[in-house]
C-alpha cells in the first residue's frame, strides 16, 4: 500500500507540494471553518501516514472543485491525489464514503451497472422528434431518474431533457436517444468504485460505437467530462466528439442555426459549475446563448475561473459546511439584483434549490433558479419540436 501512495504523490506531483497554504486559502470547505485542507491531507501521506489517511473523512470531504489545483505554485494535480485516494482506500482499505439522500442515487448506479439490468428509458420522449440513425446522440445521464427523487424542491430533470431535444430539433438535429444508455459512472469514480465505473463506462462505450453517430450532446457537465476525458483514460475512446449542450448552442446561434426570440428576456446571473468551467475551460458559451436570447447578465461577486462551488459532489458528504457554502453562493447570486440564477448542470440546480429549501433560506434568499436549456427552449422562435 505504500508504495502504491508513493507512486500517488509522484504521478500526482504531490511530492511537490510547498506548504504554502495557498490551496487552503481558496479551498471553499476550509474557508467556512471545515478542518479538511488540500496541504494537510497531502502532508499526512508526504509523512508516511498514509494508513491511516486512508480511513480519514478527509479523503471524502473534498469537493473536487480544482480551485486548489488551479492556483498551485508547484502544479501539484490536488483533486487528482484526493480521486486517486479514494480509489486506493476503497479498493484496499474498502472504505466507503458517506452518502448522500440515504445512498439512492449511488444505489441507481450500481443497479445499472449489474448485468441484465433493463431500462425502460424513453417515456419521457413522446411528442420529440428522435432518430434511430442521426449523426448525433443525445446523453441523458440520469435526468429522469431526479425527478421524483427531488420533485419537492422543483428540480427540472425531465424537463431539461425535453428541453435539449426540442432546442436540437430547433436547430435541424433529430438526435439518437438511446434506450440502453446508464449512468456515466463519474460519479462512482470520485466516490472510489473504480470497478463500478468501468462496468458503466464499458457499456455506453459499446453503445455509442455501435450508434453510428458523430458526436454526443449532453446536458451535463460531468457526463460530458466523463465520456470526453475519464473513458478514454480509464477504459476507452467512444470515437465520438463531445460536445456540452451549451457549445453547441452558441454555435448555432452564432451561425444562424437557431434562432431565439431576443426580446428583453430580464436579468439573470450565472453559475459556473466546476465542471463545465474549472475542468472544461467552458465559460463563454452559456453567456452566448442567454445573450442571443435577449437576457442581461451580471455577474457574481466570484465568476469564471474564480467562481464559487456548489458545494457538493458526486452525491456524498453534504454537511453543515457544505450548505454554509450553497447558502453564501445564494447570498451572491441573489447580491446581483438579477431575477433568475441559471446554472448550466443539473446537480448545481438541485443542490442550490436543496438549500434554498431549508427553514428560513427561502425568505432570506428567494429567487428562481433554472437551467439553461428550459429558459432557452422558452425563447424558441420556431419550435416545431413537439407534435
Amino acid at each position: 500500500m505504500e508504495t502504491t501512495l508513493e507512486q500517488l504523490l509522484v504521478s500526482t506531483h504531490a511530492n511537490a507540494c510547498l506548504s504554502c497554504g495557498k490551496c487552503t486559502a481558496v479551498c471553499p470547505l476550509s474557508v467556512q471553518g471545515s478542518s479538511f485542507s488540500p496541504r494537510r491531507l497531502v502532508e499526512s501521506v508526504v509523512q508516511g501516514d498514509g494508513a491511516s489517511t486512508l480511513g480519514s473523512d478527509w479523503v471524502w470531504e473534498c469537493l473536487g472543485c480544482l480551485a486548489c489545483t488551479q492556483v498551485c505554485p508547484a502544479n501539484v494535480r490536488f483533486t487528482a491525489f484526493v480521486r486517486d485516494l479514494r480509489l486506493e482506500a476503497h479498493s484496499a482499505a474498502g472504505a466507503n464514503a458517506r452518502c448522500t439522500h440515504s445512498g439512492i442515487i449511488h444505489g441507481w448506479m450500481h443497479l445499472m451497472a449489474s448485468d441484465g439490468t433493463t431500462l425502460n428509458r424513453l417515456d419521457w420522449t413522446d411528442g420529440l422528434r428522435i432518430s434511430d440513425d442521426g449523426d448525433t446522440v443525445y446523453f441523458v445521464g440520469c435526468l429522469p431518474f431526479y425527478d421524483p427523487l427531488f420533485k419537492d424542491i422543483g428540480a427540472e430533470g425531465t424537463d431539461i431533457a425535453r428541453a435539449v431535444v426540442r432546442i436540437l430539433n430547433a436547430i435541424g438535429v433529430e438526435p439518437q436517444v438511446l434506450a440502453d444508455e446508464v449512468c456515466c459512472g463519474h460519479d462512482l469514480l470520485w466516490s472510489g468504485d473504480e470497478e463500478g465505473f468501468r462496468k458503466l463506462a464499458g457499456r455506453n462505450i459499446e453503445l455509442l460505437r455501435s450508434s453510428g453517430a458523430k458526436r454526443v450532446v449532453t446536458a451535463c457537465p460531468e457526463c460530458a467530462y466523463a465520456l470526453k476525458v475519464e473513458y478514454p483514460a480509464y477504459v476507452g475512446d467512444t470515437n465520438l466528439e463531445v460536445l456540452h449542450i451549451s457549445q453547441l448552442i452558441a454555435d448555432a446561434i452564432e451561425s444562424g442555426a437557431l434562432s431565439l426570440k431576443s426580446d428583453d428576456g430580464g436579468t439573470v446571473t450565472f453559475h459556473d459549475s466546476c465542471w463545465l468551467g474549472r475542468y472544461q475551460g467552458l465559460y463563454e458559451p452559456p453567456r452566448k446563448a442567454l445573450s442571443g436570447a435577449g437576457y442581461k447578465l451580471v455577474e457574481m461577486a466570484d465568476h469564471h475561473g474564480e467562481a464559487l462551488c456548489c458545494g457538493t459532489g458526486s452525491w456524498i458528504e453534504c454537511g453543515a459546511v457544505n450548505k454554509r457554502i450553497q447558502v453564501e453562493r445564494l447570498q451572491q447570486a441573489v447580491a446581483t439584483g438579477a431575477d433568475v440564477l441559471v446554472t448550466a448542470c443539473p446537480k448545481c440546480q438541485i443542490h442550490f434549490r436543496c438549500a434554498q429549501d431549508d427553514q428560513g433560506v427561502r425568505d432570506r434568499l428567494s429567487m428562481e433558479i433554472r437551467d439553461l436549456t428550459t429558459l432557452l427552449a422558452e425563447k424558441l422562435a420556431s419550435d416545431g419540436a413537439e407534435h
